[in-house]
């Protein structure tokens, strides 16, 4: 194709119609936002406050933009950060690398790594755009930090592991309205979602695990 054909093709784009949303409704307010949106990454706790991050680099191996960096160490004896034998001593992500595929979280073997529906940060040096562990652990309360540059908007930060809860929507509609989640500071044990939808789901084969590979006795714990 040559100079001209191209920018005919360009040229013919200016009579269809338009198919980009509005970034703004009417009213002057942010357009609904989609229930399981990728945003901002978040760091779980458990209940008792303990990191749920155990520092084993998979989130960062399995990110294809590398913007993950993690280094774990072992836990203090007479003040462990997480319930296990290490915890994330480092953990940090470059934003200006991020893709928000949310690999990480699917990675993750502790439901340590979240993302909340906020989109809307922007960063007047790179330094800022570097989230570290601090920046990322959630609060006592269980809910994400909100820094300077971050445009946070209600609902934004509630719920981080609303999608990571529910049955994927190719999987087994067995896993409907089951429990597969560990609780998390703030929240306890949220209930699973509800109205899963596949015509072609697979039969239950019955037994007692959940999708992370335990069984009903056990907790993430390691407890039984």
């Amino acid at each position: 194709m040559g100079y001209l054909e191209g920018f005919g093709v360009t040229f013919k784009q200016i009579f269809q119609k338009r198919v980009t949303k509005p970034y703004r409704i009417g009213n002057g307010e942010k357009a609904p936002e989609p229930e399981r949106r990728h945003g901002r990454h978040v760091l779980n706790r458990y209940e008792d406050g303990m990191e749920k991050c155990i520092g084993c680099e998979l989130c960062a191996g399995v990110c294809p933009a590398r913007c993950i960096y993690v280094r774990g160490a072992d836990n203090p004896v007479d003040d462990p950060v997480s319930p296990g034998e290490r915890y994330g001593f480092v953990y940090e992500i470059n934003y200006l690398r991020c893709i928000h595929c949310d690999l990480c979280v699917e990675a993750c073997p502790t439901e340590a790594i979240t993302e909340t529906k906020l989109f809307e940060f922007s960063f007047t040096n790179r330094a800022d755009a570097i989230y570290t562990k601090d920046e990322l652990v959630v609060d006592d309360e269980g809910l994400p930090q909100h820094l300077p540059w971050e445009d946070w908007r209600p609902g934004e930060d509630q719920h981080t592991s609303a999608w990571m809860r529910a049955t994927s929507p190719s999987g087994s509609a067995a896993f409907e309205d089951t429990v597969a989640w560990s609780g998390e500071l703030g929240y306890g044990i949220r209930a699973p979602e509800q109205g899963q939808l596949h015509e072609d789901a697979v039969a239950s084969t019955g037994d007692d695990h959940d999708d992370h590979g335990h069984d009903d006795h056990d907790d993430d714990h390691g407890g039984h």
